[in-house]
């Protein structure tokens, strides 16, 4: 699945700058597309060969570079490009990654506003110790614990979050599937 996602990324750079000059100084063209300098070292950068970063390697990865120009016009003349299949894929991929940034930004907005104090690690403990959960000492649960704690309050922030974009959405639901309550209408 990675490999294809791969794959897919470097289509829709490639797509994407297919019908536009790519600025700077020429590196090479294939048919009527050019790749600049700039673009050939931000692609490298990208690439597995810059761990090995020779004449050679270069050599390969342009060549490499230029195979995948290659099939992605091949594929755009035969109209894969707007292929419903395809579409669709982007469409599926474009929401994955949206979600994941958004929730990456949420996470890091949360991550450490989340306070947790000494007397809650001291409840925290001895309830466990209560519960025979535990029978190491204090000071050597404290920062497990408190650890815990934060996750706990930083997953109970993002709940809240989530609960409040559906309070604050109008979500209507058509047909028989009726969803389990997440605090929303």
């Amino acid at each position: 699945m990675k490999k294809y996602a791969v794959i897919l990324l470097t289509g829709l750079f490639v797509a994407g700058c297919m019908g536009r000059p790519s600025g700077g100084k020429p590196l090479a063209r294939i048919n009527n597309y050019e790749i600049s300098e700039a673009e050939f070292e931000e692609e490298f950068k990208a690439s597995p060969y810059i761990h090995n970063d020779t004449v050679e390697s270069r050599g390969e990865f342009l060549n490499t570079l230029i195979n995948r120009k290659l099939i992605l016009q091949d594929a755009q003349k035969k109209g894969m490009d707007k292929d419903e299949s395809f579409l669709k894929m982007i469409e599926r991929f474009w929401e994955q990654s949206l979600v994941k940034l958004a929730l990456d930004r949420k996470s890091n907005e949360i991550a450490g506003s989340a306070f947790v104090g000494d007397k809650e690690v001291k409840e925290a403990y001895e309830a466990m110790f209560k519960e025979g959960k535990t029978d190491k000492p204090y000071d050597q649960m404290y920062q497990p614990i408190k650890w815990q704690l934060t996750k706990q309050k930083e997953n109970q922030t993002m709940s809240e979050w989530l609960i409040s974009l559906r309070k604050n959405a109008d979500i209507k639901i058509f047909g028989g599937l009726v969803p389990q309550d997440r605090g929303g209408k």
